[in-house]
């Protein structure tokens, strides 16, 4: 009952407040531009000043069945997914049951070099910065990889007999350090992260239909992802097709657009964590010993960047057919999130539909 009470005291009614029709004419025709009718395509949801302006679907969820794609259809939002864990571990982390300065020697005493496990903290996987190589062998396990969960995705890492780099110096994206942090979360809940997932984030927040991988991926009631093949045909490249779905701390969850719009609300109003580590998770992470050439633009996995020289807070997804792009644009009060089952150039995408609504003073103008 706590849950329903959250969501009717703190969560706005999903207004919506429509942009002039000339403007979303231009919008329907910049994304019918990139998704075609009867073919796999994509949902789009756009707020301004907490006002949902604009929601709609192209294409369809399933070739099979034809069914088409709404702001409701399930996509899975691939590292997307990474930000929930994150929030899982931050949760945990308020509660005093396990702190980001904890060593991954605490929770893996089976690493095989024991200093390269006491070198490396939570912080650091939550940040890409662990120096741990990925060494899963991919390629020459195809078949195993296709239904590989997150332990065994992980389990490579803790042979790891040198890291890449001193922690917390470099940058390198890892998607195993997430299946690590999701077995954290279990070693330290006694539960499925994807079940303490969904107690703590997605009932709060009223994500109802949300869900996460765990081993095969959802059987009904979700969208599945393609390729087009080099005769034209499409493919379907999801579970069973593409290897490492099945991990799901780097990319399991599966949520449609409206309910991306009700996680980026909840986050902002601190519904599942307090104030002062949603702002942590949000600002760009302390390294003093940094010495990349890339800058330091890490949250506690989000990344924080700028659009247009607007500041961005964000992460992108892409797995198997399945592509996404996740905004927040603080200083305009702006969301945008973009959720397709066949691969198309996102950030192109998004440059240009911020360029449309720059250039009709959009982002600008308050909503009534």
């Amino acid at each position: 009952m706590k849950y329903i009470c959250y969501l009717f005291l703190l969560l706005p009614v999903l207004a919506v407040a429509q942009p002039d029709k000339k403007m979303n004419a231009e919008i329907d025709s910049l994304f019918q531009s990139y998704f075609k009718s009867g073919e796999p395509g994509g949902s789009v949801l756009l707020v301004k000043d907490n006002k949902v302006s604009y929601q709609k679907g192209f294409g369809i969820a399933d070739i099979t069945t034809k069914q088409p794609i709404t702001s409701k259809t399930l996509f899975n939002v691939g590292s997307i997914s990474k930000t929930f864990v994150a929030y899982g571990i931050l949760k945990l982390a308020s509660e005093s049951k396990l702190s980001l300065d904890d060593d991954m020697y605490k929770y893996f005493p089976d690493f095989k070099k024991k200093s390269n496990a006491k070198q490396v903290k939570l912080y650091h996987l939550l940040t890409h910065t662990s120096g741990i190589p990925d060494s899963r062998p991919v390629k020459d396990q195809h078949d195993f990889y296709l239904t590989a969960k997150d332990e065994e995705n992980f389990a490579p890492l803790k042979q790891t007999k040198a890291l890449q780099f001193d922690p917390g110096t470099k940058y390198k994206y890892s998607n195993p350090a997430f299946n690590g942090l999701a077995l954290v979360i279990e070693k330290v809940t006694g539960k499925k992260w994807q079940d303490y997932i969904n107690e703590i984030i997605f009932k709060p927040a009223g994500m109802s239909t949300s869900t996460i991988t765990d081993g095969p991926h959802p059987q009904t009631g979700v969208s599945h992802a393609y390729i087009k093949n080099k005769n034209g045909f499409f493919e379907e490249l999801d579970y069973g097709e593409e290897p490492t779905f099945a991990a799901a701390g780097n990319g399991g969850v599966w949520s449609s657009v409206e309910e991306l719009w009700k996680y980026e609300q909840a986050i902002q109003q601190h519904i599942f964590l307090d104030s002062e580590r949603i702002n942590k998770s949000r600002t760009v992470y302390p390294f003093p010993e940094w010495k990349d050439s890339i800058p330091n633009r890490l949250g506690l996995s989000w990344f924080l960047t700028t659009e247009m020289g607007l500041s961005m807070t964000g992460h992108t997804g892409s797995q198997g057919g399945f592509i996404s792009d996740y905004c927040w644009l603080p200083e305009k009060k702006f969301f945008y999130v973009l959720l397709c089952n066949i691969p198309k150039p996102i950030k192109e995408i998004r440059s240009k539909i911020f360029t449309l609504l720059q250039q009709h003073n959009w982002l600008d103008n308050q909503s009534e």
